[in-house]
């Protein structure tokens, strides 16, 4: 683990790995996650891309101060550990939370995001998630993180997915409580209090996007997904079937053969020589 310091002076851990000599990959996790939920990506990014994923505040390794946090804040981490590694633009590919993150770093930084990809994730608040959101929160508060396994990972992978991969489940749910419980609220807190402005300035993205999404998931439904699709002008929407919110687990082949066929699109459409340059 390579770690670097953010302007108010929060440390913050990343994973390093993969090709140096390959187009970067900025890989942001979801609540409560840390670097380790991409480990069904480590081997495919690696072998063709330069990958950076880091701890978001709060999350593995990285300092877990107390809150209020935010999520333009957790942008800026991301920035601090693309510069502490002297990448100047990065394919952004950003889970759930990490999605808005993504998000706010392709309407925020247009000059340092080279291709966004927004995996199970949306772009304004349901009252319904608000509220299932503040009770996973108290949940934490009142018995700490071992509070939340059996209905958060109901959320995360459903109840089939779950017989299917329950090895896997036990390894998210192993990050999920390492997780400090002030950390983990913080971060419910940053969602929760996300403007949902956002939401209008998303037609200022420019970047490729690639929209993905899981058929089951429940957490962030479909409808989601078609939202931001239908915002970012430049996007196309992706739809994993039978995978739910954690799909990067449920269903890595799929997830990764479509996300590194988009990158390699994006990467050859600007080795292209132009006609002045030819």
């Amino acid at each position: 683990m390579s770690a670097t310091v953010s302007d108010d002076g929060t440390h913050i851990a990343y994973s390093a790995w993969g090709r140096r000599d390959g187009s970067p990959v900025l890989l942001i996790q979801g609540l409560g996650m840390d670097h380790r939920g991409w480990a069904l990506q480590r081997g495919a990014f690696g072998r063709h891309h330069r990958c950076i994923a880091p701890d978001n505040r709060g999350t593995g390794h990285s300092d877990a101060p107390p809150g209020p946090y935010d999520l333009a804040r957790m942008a800026e981490d991301a920035l601090a550990v693309m510069d502490a590694e002297g990448i100047e633009r990065a394919h952004v590919v950003g889970a759930s939370m990490g999605g808005v993150i993504a998000q706010i770093l392709g309407v925020l930084y247009p000059d340092r995001v080279r291709s966004l990809t927004l995996a199970c994730t949306a772009c304004q608040h349901h009252e319904w998630r608000r509220e299932l959101l503040a009770e996973w929160a108290n949940v934490v508060g009142e018995r700490g993180m071992a509070g939340l396994m059996d209905d958060g990972m109901r959320w995360l992978i459903g109840p089939r997915l779950q017989r299917r991969f329950g090895v896997f489940v036990n390894v998210l749910a192993r990050v999920l409580v390492q997780t400090k419980p002030h950390a983990f609220v913080a971060q419910i807190d940053a969602i929760l209090n996300a403007s949902d402005q956002l939401r209008f300035e998303l037609p200022r993205v420019h970047a490729p996007t690639l929209v993905v999404t899981g058929s089951q998931d429940t957490l962030t439904p479909l409808g989601d997904a078609e939202e931001l699709a239908e915002l970012i002008t430049t996007s196309r929407l992706y739809v994993l079937r039978g995978a739910a919110h954690g799909l990067m687990a449920e269903a890595p082949n799929a997830f990764n053969d479509v996300v590194l066929k988009f990158l390699d699109e994006i990467d050859r459409a600007v080795d292209l020589p132009t006609k002045e340059s030819a």
